[in-house]
């Protein structure tokens, strides 16, 4: 029996039940993932090289470190498992940087998942759980965004995601690795238990940047673009809970364990928010006015996306619990009140 050692330092044997190998399992997504499928019976091995994620967030299973290039490792990590299936969540997700720094983005991204998928299939594991996403699509051509819109990413970024999602389909075609890719729309929020949350370095998301702003830890937030044609001339996108991102990666991976084929779904609540009413509603919850600052439209932001994710609701049995924007803020809120000032900190 494989054995990991907890908290307490004391060397424990794994339940008897199904391994699933978590890559960037300490990451954000990645370890509310962990705590959902630990509550669906299964034993979640993080696997993160702990460069944008927390040790402290590997809390329902093993934390093993080690890289998704790292072939070596990989074959030691899953000899020792011996995982049913793979969720696949560890990737440079900047888009900023993957325009200044392509070649770290497929490197990392495709060459990385390239590596992982061949060792899957050495070592006879046929399920994967990929988290995409909504950037693969590029430009909208129709709204709300479906999973047959053309997809013509702009950016490295959602390019190297692309390339993932066709080397699964090849994969499937020629060894039978099935594969679900989900294509996010805006991940926010953060566990309902308090236990873990969002913590990036550097921040670039919308919500903690706005809570930072709500409590003195940044001067303001800035506003890009103020004369979009929206309902208020600021971009609308689609914020969908990180707990019921997590929820969703469950569920797929037993829709792949009861014979399901590879498919694709978005993931998002399908409607839309817009900057303004974020920072109003963030006012609300924080009872706390938002500095704000306007600046000048970012080159490439369309001014909406929002995505239709009937596909998964209705194949699936999907339902987000924390669709509304208050909910999402609120338990962001929460978080930030209680571990905001560690993050971007390791323990």
């Amino acid at each position: 029996m494989s054995h990991y050692i907890n908290e307490a330092g004391i060397n424990e044997g794994v339940p008897s039940m199904k391994t699933v190998l978590v890559t960037g399992g300490a990451g954000y997504i990645g370890s509310h993932a962990c705590k959902a499928l630990a509550a669906a019976g299964y034993t979640p091995v993080a696997y993160d090289n702990l460069v944008h994620g927390h040790r402290q967030a590997v809390q329902w299973g093993p934390l093993e470190q080690g890289d998704i290039t790292d072939r070596a490792r990989l074959d030691i990590v899953i000899t020792q498992w011996q995982p049913v299936a793979v969720m696949h969540f560890a990737a440079y997700a900047y888009v900023g940087e993957s325009v200044s720094n392509p070649g770290k983005y497929y490197r990392n991204n495709v060459a990385g998942s390239l590596t992982l998928l061949e060792a899957m299939r050495d070592h006879g594991i046929d399920k994967l759980v990929f988290s995409s996403t909504c950037a693969t699509y590029g430009t909208p051509r129709s709204l709300p965004l479906a999973e047959d819109h053309p997809q013509f990413p702009i950016n490295p970024y959602g390019a190297s995601k692309l390339m993932i999602e066709r080397m699964l389909s090849d994969f499937d075609a020629a060894h039978a690795l099935r594969s679900a890719s989900l294509r996010y729309f805006n991940a926010a929020g953060a566990d309902p238990d308090g236990d873990i949350g969002e913590m990036h370095d550097p921040e670039t998301h919308l919500i903690p940047l706005v809570l930072d702003a709500a409590c003195g830890q940044r001067a303001d937030v800035t506003v890009f673009g103020t004369d979009y044609e929206t309902r208020d001339g600021t971009c609308i996108r689609d914020y969908i809970h990180v707990s019921d991102l997590a929820d969703a990666h469950v569920l797929a991976l037993q829709a792949l364990e009861n014979g399901a084929g590879t498919n694709a779904y978005n993931l998002g609540n399908g409607r839309g928010f817009s900057v303004r009413e974020v920072i109003d509603c963030a006012s609300k919850v924080t009872g706390r006015p938002v500095p704000v600052a306007f600046g000048e439209r970012r080159a490439g932001d369309p001014p909406v996306l929002v995505g239709d994710a009937s596909r998964i609701r209705r194949e699936l049995g999907w339902q987000p619990r924390h669709d509304a924007i208050e909910s999402i803020i609120g338990s962001a809120w929460r978080w930030h009140q209680a571990f905001g000032s560690r993050a971007g900190q390791d323990a």
